[in-house]
């Protein structure tokens, strides 16, 4: 009932307000090379954070009745989406096409360069250290805010220090963008560093069905750099998670893993979605044909449509 509802909201927003793909359909003869954030120089970072804070002075185009940005639209889009996006088939193409249309958006704010993603194996030994925080601004803290029962850990630093998301999780709660840096245990501790690093992946990478890589990349590091950076009051936590910038260079990162792997074996595994269709589990068919709804943040597509990403919809590699 709950998947069903959330396909006849679908359609949410005006075909004006869609997230426009950037390149026509004319074919992908020179895809964009993807680059580890810390690898462009620093006025490509800067072209990248200003876009990022560009994206939240522009109105939302899903016509919510609120006074929110079109950055809070995909915060909005993905946690309402979130139990048929995630431990399921879903969760790497649906990410994956969330994150071209993040670039799509990047670029009409005047973004030059390619999508960046952030390679945390090569941080998993000191993550709180990572120099990427010098960047993207450090861990929250030096200053508080509540709404309602949630204590935020706001950020002081940074190019997005002043953004303020909308949303926590499906709630209308305006705050201070928040990190808090943990282990579970203390702050921050190794930020279970073990989760993701190279070893961790070596490992996941070598998993022969897409279920089980799936399974495995989404429980192990994925969900540890969610609960690592966000902790108990920050906003990588809760399904609102795409509140803070790091969110979509942590996915693209993902991203790029689901790309190596399938290129382990591309014939098979650019076809390969069998896995559970819905969280719960209920013994439903996957396929390609399955339809992703992305709720009125640009048209609804097929899973067949991303399973590549050197098409004319996406057009990049690794």
């Amino acid at each position: 009932m709950h998947f069903l509802r959330l396909l006849s909201l679908s359609g949410l927003g005006s075909a004006a307000a869609l997230v426009r793909p950037h390149q026509a359909r004319t074919g992908c003869k020179t895809p964009e090379k993807r680059v580890e954030f810390r690898a462009m120089d620093a006025a490509t970072q800067k072209e990248y954070t200003d876009a990022v804070m560009c994206l939240a002075t522009k109105p939302s185009g899903l016509d919510l009745g609120l006074n929110t940005t079109l950055y809070d639209d995909f915060t909005y889009v993905h946690t309402h989406l979130n139990q048929i996006i995630h431990f399921c088939s879903m969760f790497l193409p649906w990410h994956r096409y969330f994150v071209q249309l993040y670039h799509d958006s990047l670029r009409d704010c005047g973004y030059n360069g390619p999508m960046a993603y952030w390679d945390w194996t090569l941080d998993a030994d000191d993550t709180a250290g990572s120099s990427i925080w010098d960047v993207l601004g450090n861990n929250g803290g030096n200053k508080t805010e509540k709404t309602g029962d949630q204590e935020w850990m706001c950020l002081t630093d940074g190019p997005f220090k002043d953004l303020r998301p909308a949303y926590k999780l499906t709630e209308y709660a305006p705050h201070c963008l928040s990190r808090d840096f943990f282990d579970g245990n203390v702050r921050p501790g190794d930020m279970r560093g073990s989760s993701y690093n190279a070893e961790q992946i070596k490992s996941i990478n070598e998993k022969e069905t897409y279920a089980d890589f799936r399974l495995f990349l989404e429980s192990i590091p994925h969900g540890a750099i969610h609960s690592a950076v966000g902790g108990q009051k920050g906003d990588m936590r809760p399904s609102s998670s795409p509140n803070d910038p790091i969110f979509f260079l942590h996915h693209t990162q993902i991203d790029r893993l689901w790309y190596l792997w399938q290129q382990g074996d591309p014939e098979a595994r650019n076809k390969d979605v069998k896995d559970q269709k819905v969280n719960p589990d209920d013994s439903s068919i996957v396929t390609l044909e399955d339809v992703m709804p992305f709720m009125g943040l640009a048209a609804d597509i097929k899973m067949s449509e991303v399973m590549t990403t050197e098409n004319d919809l996406l057009c990049y590699t690794y």
